[in-house]
């Protein structure tokens, strides 16, 4: 094998709202899934954290681009787009002729399609990926929250990211059931941005919203430690004049209110077909929370309340399925859950 060293492995979790990917157990990069493209010569100019300053700040000759809607690929080229250069920022680091042979673990939801699958393995193909293993989500999830998956016993995984919610039982490397759906943080942006707009009669874009969830996301009125109310400006609906509006966690807590209760029924639902043995270990063990929504303040106390099963927050929930998969990344030839 004089040429392994040619040979690059990369973990990727390719998420609706941040893209991470491993290498050699390191975070190479984590930067948010956006393209800025030049509209005249459809050329990419920003990737990431630049691409993201401009959203919502173009002119007519930019458009920025999140290449994925729903954690799955909604626009192809982009994907191939922000994939190569993500993979490119990456090697930038490397000093070889050879561009390297590429070997790729990209985690997907578990509710995609044979065509959204196929997507993906083509923009990763398309991006210089030689091999490449597709892992669902909740399963990389489990593994970057250190459960043992390949034992004979039932472990339940909520994975809250981007683009949709992952919940799944596993046991013995496979999924046993699982639901996937569609509320998930850009869902919680845009009920933040509806609440703004009936309530305070103010206009905010996508990005500050996501600004609002960070410090005061909430699902419980009340909380043991309280965030400080964050102050938000932003134009009147009605005169356009500028605005000044006080946001505080018991309104995010209201206004999150129907998603939040939507993911309770999924989960509730998956637990209604688990067999009564896995669920006997969910019980003992507790259920899982990773992805960026594990954040929202108060979620496991009030998932445990609705369940009645314990809810523990993974450690480091927005890395979980990153670090899960760079861990199926290691053991491609043992993982029989790893799709090729």
């Amino acid at each position: 094998m004089v040429f392994s060293f040619l040979t690059q492995e990369l973990a990727i979790d390719l998420g609706t709202a941040n893209t991470v990917i491993f290498q050699n157990d390191q975070i190479a990069l984590d930067e948010p899934s956006i393209v800025a493209i030049d509209v005249a010569t459809k050329k990419c100019i920003a990737l990431g954290q630049k691409a993201k300053l401009m959203d919502g700040r173009e002119n007519p000759g930019i458009k920025t681009v999140r290449p994925l809607r729903d954690g799955v690929i909604a626009d192809f080229n982009a994907a191939e787009m922000m994939i190569r250069g993500f993979i490119r920022q990456v090697n930038s680091k490397r000093h070889t002729i050879f561009p390297p042979n590429l070997k790729i673990v990209v985690g997907i939801p578990s509710g995609s399609t044979e065509v959204e699958i196929r997507a993906v393995r083509d923009s990763s193909e398309h991006a210089g990926g030689r091999d490449v293993f597709l892992i669902f989500e909740p399963m990389a999830a489990a593994l970057g929250i250190g459960l043992d998956v390949e034992a004979p016993k039932g472990n339940m995984v909520v994975d809250i990211g981007g683009g949709t919610t992952e919940i799944a039982v596993i046991s013995l490397g496979g999924i046993v059931q699982s639901d996937s759906i569609r509320v998930a943080g850009d869902v919680f942006s845009s009920d933040i941005q509806a609440y703004l707009r009936q309530q305070h009669n103010l206009r905010v874009g996508e990005t500050t919203a996501e600004k609002i969830k960070i410090a005061v996301g909430a699902v419980l009125p009340q909380l043991d430690n309280e965030p400080e109310p964050y102050v938000v400006t932003g134009p009147n609906l009605m005169t356009a004049h500028p605005v000044e509006a006080t946001i505080s966690y018991p309104e995010i807590a209201h206004c999150l209110d129907k998603s939040i209760s939507r993911i309770e029924a999924s989960v509730l639902h998956v637990l209604e077909q688990t067999p009564p043995e896995l669920y006997s270990d969910i019980v003992k063990n507790g259920i899982f929370l990773s992805g960026g929504g594990a954040l929202l303040r108060g979620l496991d106390k009030r998932l445990a309340e609705k369940v009645n099963i314990p809810f523990h927050v993974a450690e480091d929930p927005l890395r979980a399925v990153a670090r899960g998969t760079c861990l199926a990344l290691k053991n491609t030839d043992n993982y029989s859950f790893l799709m090729r």
